[in-house]
């Protein structure tokens, strides 16, 4: 049976987190939901591919592979990912299993529930609660939301929350482009759809450490900012 749901997981030297995290999505998905796993590999040094080869030969939810060739981004591995995946809907979830994969049958549902009455609803966005990250991540991502919300106006809290399910087609209908990621319910806004905002728990990275340091998220977001406010407000419903 094809999918209703992709759940898409860019990865990239995940090797301790993917295996626990791919068995967990297994365990919380209803039996009444068809679904698969993609996750796709950034061209990781670790042994990542290998620990998403290993999960994919079990039974149970399908899993699938996409591996990059080169190292080109959390953006281009949801690109890549999304368009490999055979569900109408995606959940996507970050690799390192602060995302709780508990949250997406929830948030599947929401989404299901207000597309059926509303079409133009096409992302369910997930905000996090009792953050598990240390005191200066949490200041600076404060900072940058609330300046992104400002110039934007998206109305979403936390756009950095890598938890979200949106409708496929919706996406792919977006101009994609590098760290689009950290601005979906913007654009999805500018192309005429509706995001709605959903509270979801937290937790502790399980293994390994962030790829991301906090200078080099603010050269490039304040460069991204400008860019995304520039093509918004030209961009053709």
């Amino acid at each position: 049976m094809s999918p209703e749901l992709s759940i898409v997981i860019p990865a990239y030297n995940e090797e301790d987190n993917l295996g626990p995290l791919i068995r967990e999505i297994r365990e919380v998905m209803a039996a009444d939901t068809v679904c698969e796993i993609v996750c796709v590999d950034d061209c990781s040094s670790d042994r990542t591919r290998a620990v998403v080869e290993a999960e994919a030969a079990l039974p149970g939810t399908p899993v699938r592979l996409v591996s990059h060739t080169e190292r080109s981004g959390q953006s281009q591995a949801l690109v890549s990912g999304v368009r490999a995946a055979r569900g109408e809907w995606i959940a996507t979830l970050d690799g390192d299993g602060q995302n709780p994969p508990g949250e997406i049958p929830r948030l599947y549902a929401l989404l299901r529930d207000a597309w059926a009455e509303d079409p133009a609803v096409v992302c369910v966005a997930g905000i996090r609660q009792g953050r598990h990250d240390t005191a200066w991540r949490r200041f600076s991502s404060r900072v940058a939301n609330t300046v992104r919300m400002f110039l934007l106006q998206d109305g979403i809290s936390d756009t950095g929350c890598g938890l979200k399910v949106f409708r496929r087609d919706a996406f792919l209908a977006l101009p994609l482009f590098d760290h689009i990621h950290r601005f979906l319910p913007a654009m999805f806004q500018a192309a005429g759809g509706k995001v709605i905002g959903a509270e979801v728990s937290h937790r502790p990275r399980m293994a390994g450490e962030s790829k991301y340091g906090t200078w080099d998220r603010l050269r490039v977001g304040i460069a991204d900012l400008i860019g995304v406010s520039w093509l918004r407000r030209r961009l053709l419903k």
